[in-house]
């Protein structure tokens, strides 16, 4: 049976994987298997960059396949800020509160009425020698609202309105979400591209 490292320490998030590929002859391993792992710095301009990077390291470190993601929110009105700098946009330490707040104030400062913004996410898969295999881009576009609503989800879920959608996903449902959102769309052509390789190579 082939391994796959998960590039992460998340349980819940390497179970729900490996439901959706049960059938195939892969065996699914998060960060937490490997002790002396150590995360790669994110130094890419780019969604695409920070996935490669994070796939290509664990990979070289483990000697194991390995896949890994990047994400964040883009705010037209911003320039697509943050962007790659979503989780560090208040400073490496700020909580997601303090984050929130300065997005909404710079936000409010440019006096946008559409307030576009999108959640971005790609994923990438290195080989055992780094090589990367395969990347998959998934977005979900919508609007950033005028205060935090909702208490599910992470990040800024409680400041993003999907199209088609009034509440954010703070306040949708996880099953809304898992359908909509940025990382299930990557993660859905990773799968196929896994099913098609596992498929092939079995």
């Amino acid at each position: 049976m082939s391994k796959l490292v998960i590039a992460t320490r998340n349980a819940g998030k390497i179970k729900e994987l490996a439901e959706l590929l049960a059938d195939l002859p892969v065996r699914l391993q998060g960060l937490n298997d490997f002790p002396s792992i150590f995360e790669p710095e994110e130094t890419g301009a780019t969604f695409a960059e920070n996935a490669a990077l994070k796939a290509r390291s664990y990979a070289l470190q483990t000697g194991i396949s390995a896949l890994s993601d990047d994400s964040g929110l883009e705010v037209a009105a911003l320039n697509n800020a943050p962007g790659v700098f979503s989780a560090r946009y208040a400073g490496d330490h700020a909580s997601p509160e303090e984050r929130i707040e300065k997005l909404l104030r710079e936000l409010n400062e440019t006096h946008d009425r559409k307030r576009r913004a999108r959640f971005v996410c790609v994923m990438a898969i290195a080989d055992e020698t780094g090589e990367i295999k395969f990347t998959a881009e998934g977005w979900c576009d919508g609007k950033i609202a005028r205060t935090a609503s909702g208490t599910n989800g992470f990040g800024y879920d409680p400041i993003f309105i999907p199209d088609g959608f009034s509440d954010t996903f703070g306040e949708l449902s996880g099953n809304i979400k898992q359908r909509l959102s940025h990382r299930a769309r990557a993660a859905n052509k990773i799968i196929q591209y896994l099913r098609h390789f596992y498929a092939v190579s079995g």
